[in-house]
């Protein structure tokens, strides 16, 4: 007999197949470097993804944000608090963990300089991972990434754009005309370059690097950027930086994922103790978002990102539901335990309750 604690089961919607949607994967941060280099080199990059091996294999492509260039040389930048240089041999291990791509948007790829910067570019290239949000100058920074992806379903594919932007300091590493960097996140220039990307793409994603760390609140300039940016044309908003999870909110045909919070981060914080994996399917009659709840804190050895199942997975999707509800969108839970956001609009008759009704 079934024990009712507040969830009922979603059991009649229609179902994404692998043969008919584009799935995309997404996680936040991966940052490994640091003080806990030689644990890290010691345990081996590449084991530090064995625990999500099997989820990030159900994917066509996956995508992270990569907080730290993958360097030897370059010159470190003094003035903030924490500095980044990752290992070469971390780009290999994004690539055998089926990372396809990174963003480069944020305030530490840069930590090195412009050379560590191109460094990076060419560990990644070398390792057969590709990048967006970052380049020699402002235009390539702001130069989308497009992947054609086919499925069995859909075997001429579907294009799929990919764009990043940071809105944290510091300023000098923002890209400009004449310098190389990241591409600063103004709305103006991302709402222009997402009304190009929908011209060139199917599918347009933008990965931002925003909002104050270590809150869990959303702030009132990220509603109002991600609104403008749907209605320029953006399908998806993949948030970071908070380094905790932040709400989801379905706005219009869109979805706005404010944190993903860490991935993969050599850094211990009882804070940033939990992160989802979001698992995109794209292309269905029904598009949703499936929710696979991280542990990030507590692997025995490491910084390796463990999926958390049964009531830990529950308590994980309860926190996400609670911080989206009031963003009108709510969290649903499958009787396999499985976690969903939709953002097609379903049916009304068919429509379950969600979690903690």
């Amino acid at each position: 007999m079934w024990r009712w604690v507040g969830v009922l089961w979603l059991m009649a919607w229609p179902w994404p197949t692998r043969a008919d949607p584009i799935i995309i994967q997404a996680v936040g941060d991966v940052m490994l470097a640091g003080p806990w280099t030689p644990q890290l080199r010691k345990l081996g990059y590449r084991r530090v993804f064995d625990g999500v091996a099997a989820e990030l294999a159900l994917g066509h492509l996956n995508v992270a944000n990569l907080e730290s260039p993958i360097a030897e040389g370059g010159v470190e930048f003094v003035d903030k608090r924490f500095r980044f240089r990752a290992e070469p041999a971390v780009a290999g291990a994004l690539r055998a963990a089926e990372f396809h791509l990174v963003n480069l948007a944020n305030n530490h790829t840069m930590d090195f300089g412009e050379r560590a910067l191109a460094e990076t570019l060419l560990n990644l290239r070398r390792a057969g991972v590709s990048w967006f949000g970052a380049g020699g100058d402002l235009a390539a920074a702001r130069k989308p990434m497009i992947f054609n992806i086919a499925t069995p379903g859909r075997p001429a594919g579907r294009r799929v754009a990919f764009l990043g932007y940071s809105s944290v300091l510091p300023a000098d590493f923002f890209a400009t005309p004449q310098r190389a960097g990241v591409a600063p996140a103004r709305p103006d220039r991302m709402v222009e370059d997402v009304r190009l990307a929908r011209r060139l793409a199917d599918v347009v994603i933008v990965s931002l690097h925003w909002g104050a760390e270590a809150q869990s609140e959303v702030q009132a300039f990220q509603r109002e950027w991600a609104h403008q940016l749907v209605d320029a044309g953006a399908d998806v908003i993949l948030g970071h930086h908070p380094h905790v999870l932040r709400g989801i909110e379905r706005y219009r045909h869109g979805l706005i994922v404010y944190s993903l919070g860490n991935f993969a981060f050599a850094s211990r914080s009882a804070i940033a103790d939990v992160s989802v994996l979001v698992r995109l399917y794209l292309d269905g009659p029904v598009r949703w978002a499936e929710l696979v709840p991280i542990d990030v804190l507590h692997a025995r050895v490491g910084f390796q990102p463990q999926v958390l199942r049964g009531r830990a997975g529950l308590a994980v999707a309860l926190r996400l539901h609670r911080l989206s509800e009031p963003l009108g969108t709510p969290v649903y839970q499958t009787r396999e335990g499985r976690y969903f956001v939709n953002f097609s609009q379903p049916p009304a008759a068919s429509a379950p309750q969600a979690l903690g009704r």
